[in-house]
């Protein structure tokens, strides 16, 4: 796909906060050569509360910080049986429990569903309070941790559309074409691409 270009000739992008080494890799993987992304860590309060509503909260502070055009990523891993948590949250739990530890909390129901969710909130720049957001979801099951370690909970999440193999397990391409942040970059990269500049 040719790159698009805003109206001053510069290929369309934005600058993406994140520390996460994995997840700058699969954005920059799904989005290709058609928009230009460069990554910038930044220490953001860890804010509290619905998946939207963090997202759209961390991606102003994130404008205001860089002067310009941002985009945050939220990721959840919602237990169907607990009502969706640990969902935000995900990323502390697992640093304290593992992948044995989350399996460990869904022993006592019979329900292991779990969905994976994707939220992307870009916002254009820190004089634009509009945020838009964009929102992946895959849906799947909670297993005993298979395929490489290196990737957050990746090892204990089959998606019922993967073959019945985890995210660990997949291909970049196959993980890409189901995985929650896939569904949700396509919809960013879809929106970045169709702006007027």
């Amino acid at each position: 796909m040719v790159a698009a270009m805003d109206v001053e000739g510069r290929k369309r992008g934005f600058t993406f906060v994140t520390g996460n080494a994995n997840k700058l890799r699969e954005v920059a993987e799904i989005l290709g050569d058609s928009v230009d992304v460069t990554a910038r860590k930044l220490d953001l309060p860890e804010l509290q509360g619905a998946p939207e509503e963090v997202a759209v909260r961390k991606a102003l502070l994130a404008a205001a910080e860089v002067g310009g055009g941002a985009v945050v990523e939220d990721t959840c891993l919602c237990f169907h049986a607990m009502g969706g948590l640990p969902g935000p949250y995900i990323k502390w739990f697992l640093k304290e429990l593992g992948h044995d530890g989350l399996n460990r909390m869904l022993a006592g129901f019979e329900d292991k569903s779990a969905y994976a969710l994707c939220t992307f909130a870009y916002a254009r720049g820190p004089d634009d309070p509009h945020v838009q957001v964009f929102c992946g979801r895959t849906e799947g099951v909670v297993v005993p941790a298979r395929g490489p370690p290196d990737f957050g909970w990746d090892p204990i999440f089959q998606p019922h559309e993967g073959g019945g193999l985890t995210y660990a397990e997949m291909t970049a391409d196959a993980k890409h074409a189901i995985s929650h942040r896939g569904r949700a970059v396509a919809k960013l990269k879809a929106h970045i691409l169709g702006e007027d500049g």
